[in-house]
């Protein structure tokens, strides 16, 4: 790179020169090799003179993870005695375009003492969840608390949408009476 062009905000590709390692540190979004600094990523570079560091930001976003505290939404796939897996679709109030895979454990589920899984959800349900931890690449879940659970619980039988219930949940179409650990606005909130 030439000195007058040695400016912040310009665009880079990967391996773009950025500079020499006598002359700057390699910051995020850069690499060096051989004493030669360059882009590792698209994006806009950022020339800090002061601390002689060169870095570069990408241009878009990165995909949407989940983090550990973040309120996901996604729908049960499958259920056990004792776990529930999620695929998330969606994290805090961004829609992913792909999809993560969560574990929400009986333990997590609630303060009080669950017996059974089925009891909190049934395959097919949609539930908002927190996530409370992401280690080995496994993001558990939890339900603990009042605004998180089922926002939307299918009848395992028929299919349709359960109404709201006090301690149960009875299928208008089938008769149906079920038991699911819901959030408080269930039937309310936006998938």
């Amino acid at each position: 790179m030439v000195d007058s062009t040695r400016k912040s905000g310009k665009i880079v590709a990967p391996g773009d020169q950025l500079g020499v390692i006598e002359e700057f540190t390699p910051g995020p979004g850069t690499y060096a090799e051989q004493g030669t600094i360059y882009s590792e990523i698209i994006g806009r570079t950022l020339m800090d003179m002061l601390n002689k560091k060169v870095s570069v930001y990408p241009l878009v976003r990165a995909l949407g993870v989940p983090q550990v505290g973040s309120i996901v939404v996604g729908r049960v796939s499958g259920v056990q005695s004792r776990s529930a897996t999620l695929r998330i679709v969606k994290v805090d109030k961004r829609l992913l375009s792909g999809f993560f895979t969560g574990i929400l454990h009986i333990s997590d589920v609630s303060p009080g003492f669950i017996e059974v899984m089925f009891d909190v959800c049934k395959a097919g349900d949609i539930m908002r969840a927190k996530v409370v931890s992401d280690k080995n690449r496994v993001f558990h879940l939890s339900t603990a608390d009042k605004n998180l659970g089922i926002i939307y619980a299918f009848c395992s039988r028929c299919g349709h949408v359960l109404p709201l219930g006090r301690q149960k949940m009875r299928c208008t179409n089938c008769g149906r009476i079920e038991k699911r650990k819901v959030a408080f606005d269930y039937g309310k909130g936006e998938i």
